[in-house]
């Protein structure tokens, strides 16, 4: 008997929009929402805006770029791989051996 049900066939696979993996779909829409915020308070504080329209879109450009590089250079953990891996020492130094003494004696 045939089954009415359909199965996701995506259900491991990462959230992708448009080439975007992931948490980088987040960090394009907060990015986009400070965009949005810094428009409207320098629109408020009447700054003029043949200067505010190119600064605003020259930093939304820059940050589809960026967003876009992480995404395509790190993938889906990759990030949060690279920046773990940096915090790690390079190497660790002890002044005692008591450390080791103690549990050796357990």
């Amino acid at each position: 008997m045939a089954s009415i049900y359909q199965i996701n066939k995506g259900v491991a696979k990462p959230i992708m929009f448009k080439g975007l993996k992931a948490q980088y779909i987040a960090y394009l829409a907060i990015g986009l929402v400070f965009l949005l915020i810094a428009f409207a308070v320098l629109y408020i504080s009447r700054v003029n805006l043949f200067i505010i329209l190119p600064l605003i879109i020259g930093l939304g450009t820059a940050l589809f770029m960026f967003t876009f590089r992480l995404s395509h250079r790190f993938g889906e953990h990759g990030l949060s791989k690279f920046i773990a891996k940096r915090q790690l020492p390079t190497h660790i130094k002890f002044r005692s051996r008591q450390l080791f003494l103690k549990l050796k004696s357990k």
